[in-house]
């Protein structure tokens, strides 16, 4: 049986359960298995399943690198750009209006995340919109 038959539903688990940037692919006989759990709770969820499948994980066919998000709304991310402020946009997206700015360093507040892209956030003088998440870190 290929390994990713045998672990069709720890896939299918990992995907339901929204682990974002999920990567898998077969190589020498091993599963690969990569991406970002939403919370801890889904992470050991993954585990659980992959021990239902290799009680005590005796066969070494997986090799799971999956994080756990570190970004959940209402975490402080603090705004990594190179130099300038990081514009505060209305929606997601360059083509909306700018309704802010959040200073390089500064410390600000997740709402939600629209996409792998485009964070919704807060800053401390209540300014809410959209940032491109490549300038946003946890802190």
């Amino acid at each position: 049986m290929a390994v990713l038959e045998k672990y069709k539903v720890l896939l299918d688990t990992a995907q339901s359960s929204g682990v974002q940037n999920l990567q898998f692919a077969e190589q020498d006989g091993v599963l690969q298995i990569r991406g970002t759990a939403p919370s801890a709770d889904v992470k050991n969820k993954l585990w659980e399943v992959y021990g239902q499948i290799d009680p005590n994980f005796l066969t070494g066919d997986v090799v799971m690198n999956v994080d756990v998000s570190t970004e959940v709304a209402g975490s402080d991310v603090k705004v990594v750009t190179e130099s300038s402020n990081l514009n505060i946009r209305k929606g997601p997206g360059t083509d909306q209006p700018i309704v802010g700015k959040a200073a390089k360093g500064e410390v600000i507040k997740l709402i939600s995340k629209a996409n792998d892209q485009w964070w919704l956030v807060r800053t401390k003088d209540n300014e809410e919109g959209y940032c491109y998440a490549q300038y946003l870190e946890s802190v």
